[in-house]
This record gives C-alpha cells, structure tokens and sequence, in this order.
C-alpha cells in the first residue's frame, strides 16, 4: 500500500510538471500568421491542340503577378512552347481569347520549367523542397510557415490521376502525401489547390493536410470542357473555367474587397456546364472572410513613419596625434659603380 501511494504521488507530481512544461512550450512557440504569397503554375499538356492549357497557365500568371506576386516568387511551369511552335500564326504570341484582346505570353514571362524538365519528378521535388544541389533559385520554392502558396494546375486528367507530357501520371494519392510533405517540413501557412482538368475533384480527396481550401473544375465522372475556338488559330484557346477564373481576377485589383467565397462561384453549371467542386473541410477560415489577395496577391509588409525626430550633430573634435615609430632596419642604398670600391 505503502509503494502504490509513493508510485502516485510521483505520478501526479510528473503529469502535473508535464502540464507545465506544456504549457509553457504553447506559450513560447511564435504564433506565425500570413507574411509572404508563393505561386505553383502548371501545365502539364503538350502538343499544338492542347493550344489552350498553355493560355490557361499563362493567364493566372499574368493575373497575379498584376495582383502583386513578383516572379521571384512564381513557379512556372510550360511543358510545351506554344509561342514559338511553327503552326502559330502569329509568332511570340498566345492569346486567351479569339478578339486577341490580351497577349498573355507578353514580353516579360519567365519560365522556370520548360518542355521535357516539366515532369512529376520534378513537380513532387519543387513541392517537397527535395532538389539537387545546385538547383537555381528560380527553379526552388522557397517558402516557410508564413507562406501562402496557390498551385494551379492545367492539362488531361481521369478519376484520381494528372497526365504529365502524356506519358505519365501523378495520383491523387501522391499529390496528397507531397502536400502532406509540405506541412510537416512546415512549407506553407496556408494553401489553394486549384485545378482544371477532366474530373478535377478526384484530385483533391485524397487530401489530408491541414489549411487546404481546394476547387476543381468538375465532379468525379465528369469532363472539363473548352471555351471557344479561334478560327484564325484552329484550336481551343482557353478552358471554360479558368475563362470565368480570369474574367473574374481581371475585375479586381490588388486593393479589392473581394473574397475567396466569392471567387469560388465565378463558374456555376450553367456557364461551365461542367459542375465545379469545391473541398473546405480542411480549411480553417470561412472563404467569404478570406480576401482573395490571401492567395493571388502578395503581402508587402510596410512602416509608416510619420514623425523622425532630428537627431543632434555630433562633432568629432577629438585630436589624433601621429607618432612616429622607430624603425627596426637602416636603410643601404645600392651599389651604383662597382669599380669605384677596387
């Protein structure tokens, strides 16, 4: 009896320290909020007739980095080049619309994964921050657990799988456990997973993280459909969801009252025909009280001093006096006529 009473005092004496120490370690860890946006733009699709994931990809890029997203912190990635591609009738050039009211590849794009390096090895390395040494800084996603990352993803996918190139494939289950990945080396504070591809929803139920807000352009079973051809180009040129997504982003600008809940209804069945998903569970914040420039913005901490007070001029009036030290060799001058010591 003697020994159960000393075994639970100890008990109760180490739970209770435990309690503290708990505590005490809730107390001390930083609370990190919401301090710096990161993008992840893709398209996985090759080919001229796949003419339109390319401008999908193009116009997201263009819209956040108007938005305020430097390209230091997007993540580009074109696995074909349509602009420079010999069927494009106008050369350096991809348009999101048949009026051609919008250059979207412009002057200024930066592509960070161009053509055959745009595979899921190297998506699923990107995300995980498991890249070789000596990988450019503009082909790194660089984030922390401040960071607001949105993915975009664009190109042919089924139930449950991405296409890459056409060759292969991303699961659901993997893109689910490199965003697990993420989480647990503390990659991201916040993120949006957005895609456009057949049965997009199929790619985010697998998901399991925490502080994932996820949209697709269509059910399980269903097909992602096209916009509208232009007939000078032959092919597609943009997806009926990402057109709503852009026609929606190119409304705002970057001081917009304008939240995620709303962005999440840009594209209802009877314009998209497809029906848009949405997963919120694992999301934390109501999306109608989430500003949409949380995710395609960028945070730009600034201090506004309004009063300097005048600092006094000191003046140095301190004298320095130099003193000379002795010299520890004496100086021989060389010998200029060697005959005059004969």
């Amino acid at each position: 009896m003697k020994q159960l009473t000393i075994i639970l005092c100890f008990s109760v004496i180490f739970l209770s320290s435990l309690h503290q120490n708990r505590a005490q370690l809730e107390f001390e860890l930083p609370k990190n909020g919401h301090t710096n946006n990161w993008a992840v733009l893709v398209d996985t699709s090759r080919f001229w007739f796949n003419y339109r994931h390319v401008a999908n990809v193009l116009s997201i890029y263009r819209s956040v980095k108007r938005l305020g997203i430097p390209d230091s912190q997007i993540i580009l990635m074109i696995a074909d080049d349509m602009a420079c591609n010999p069927r494009n009738p106008r050369p350096a050039t991809v348009f999101n619309n048949a009026n051609q009211h919008i250059n979207v590849y412009g002057d200024d794009v930066e592509v960070d994964y161009r053509g055959y390096e745009v595979t899921v090895e190297n998506f699923v390395r990107l995300l995980t921050g498991r890249l070789p040494p000596g990988t450019p800084r503009s082909k790194q996603l660089i984030t922390d657990e401040g960071s607001n990352v949105l993915i975009y993803l664009t190109g042919h996918g089924g139930d449950g799988f991405l296409k890459f190139q056409d060759s292969e494939e991303i699961t659901s289950q993997e893109m689910a456990d490199a965003l697990e990945q993420m989480w647990q080396k503390q990659r991201y504070h916040e993120l949006f997973f957005m895609i456009d591809t057949c049965q997009a929803a199929s790619m985010y139920e697998r998901f399991y993280s925490p502080n994932i807000l996820a949209v697709g352009s269509s059910l399980v079973g269903e097909d992602s459909l096209s916009h509208h051809v232009d007939p000078a180009i032959g092919v597609y040129i943009i997806d009926r969801y990402t057109y709503h997504a852009l026609d929606f982003l190119e409304s705002i600008d970057e001081h917009t009252n304008k939240t995620m809940g709303e962005f999440l209804s840009v594209c209802p069945k009877r314009v998209c025909i497809s029906t848009v998903g949405v997963r919120r569970d694992l999301f934390r914040r109501n999306p109608f009280e989430v500003p949409i420039t949380d995710f395609f913005g960028s945070v730009r901490p600034v201090e506004v001093i309004t009063q300097v007070a005048p600092q006094p001029e000191v003046l140095n009036k301190t004298r320095y006096q130099v003193t000379s030290t002795p010299k520890k060799h004496r100086y021989v001058p060389p010998l200029v006529n060697f005959n005059s010591l004969v």
